[in-house]
C-alpha cells in the first residue's frame, strides 16, 4: 500500500516558509485571490496538456526527467501517461484507480481506502487549482508580475509523512496551473511543468479506463 502511494504522489502534487520566495511577495487580498480561481475552475470542464517531471532524489546524482500527456475531465476523470524515457500510465475514472506498468494493469477501489480517497481529492484540486477550498491544507499565497505562488501545507498527520508542501505556480492571464511542485520531507521533490493546454476540449472517456 505505501509503493502504491508513493507512486502515486510522486507521479503527479509541515511547516511554510517562513520567508516569502525571492521574486515574490504576499498577496494581501486573499478573498479576492480564491473568487477568481474559484470563478475559474466552474468554467474548465476538461484539460489536456503534455508536461515534463522532474524527479530530485537526494541519493542520485543527476536528477530524473520524464515527459508525457495528461488529461482531466469533470467529474473526477484523470489521466498521466508517460512516454518518455518509459511508458506508465496511471488514470482515475470516479471511484476507480488503474495503473499499467509493462502492459500490466492493475485496479483499485479509491473509496474502500481512506488514503486513495484524499490522494485523490489533492490530485483533484490541484488540477482545478482549487486546493484553497481543501480544509485539508494550509495556504499560503505569493505574487509576481506574471504569476501567483500558491503554497499549501498539509495538516493531516498521514499525508505530512509523505508530503511537507505543494508549490503551484499559476498564471495570471487565465488562472491556470503551469507547474506543480511537491516537496517531501526529505526535500526531495517532484516538480511538473505544463504545456500546450487545452481546455474544454472534447476527450473520449475511454481514456480513463485501462485494460
Amino acid at each position: 500500500m505505501r509503493k502504491i502511494v508513493l507512486v502515486v504522489l510522486l507521479s503527479l502534487p509541515v511547516v511554510l516558509f517562513s520567508q516569502v520566495p525571492k521574486g515574490f511577495s504576499l498577496v494581501k487580498d486573499t478573498a479576492a485571490f480564491k473568487q477568481k480561481m474559484d470563478t475559474q475552475s466552474k468554467i474548465i470542464n476538461s484539460i489536456e496538456s503534455d508536461f515534463s517531471q522532474e524527479k530530485y532524489l537526494s541519493v542520485m546524482s543527476e536528477k530524473i526527467i520524464s515527459k508525457g500527456h495528461f488529461c482531466f475531465k469533470k467529474a473526477n476523470m484523470l489521466r498521466w501517461e508517460y512516454f518518455d524515457p518509459y511508458k506508465y500510465i496511471i488514470a482515475i475514472n470516479k471511484d476507480k484507480m488503474y495503473i499499467k506498468d509493462n502492459g500490466k494493469v492493475n485496479k483499485y477501489d479509491i473509496n474502500s481506502n481512506k488514503m486513495f480517497k484524499s490522494i485523490n481529492e489533492m490530485m483533484m484540486n490541484t488540477v482545478q487549482g482549487n486546493l484553497l477550498n481543501n480544509k485539508d491544507y494550509k495556504a499560503r499565497i505569493y505574487e509576481n508580475e506574471k504569476q501567483y505562488l500558491l503554497e499549501l501545507s498539509p495538516l493531516q498527520k498521514g499525508a505530512k509523512d509523505f508530503l511537507k508542501v505543494i508549490q503551484l505556480y499559476i498564471d495570471k492571464a487565465d488562472y491556470a496551473v503551469v507547474q506543480v511542485k511537491m516537496i517531501e520531507p526529505s526535500d526531495d521533490y517532484t516538480s511538473i511543468e505544463f504545456t500546450n493546454r487545452k481546455n474544454n476540449q472534447s476527450i473520449d472517456e475511454t481514456k480513463f479506463i485501462l485494460k
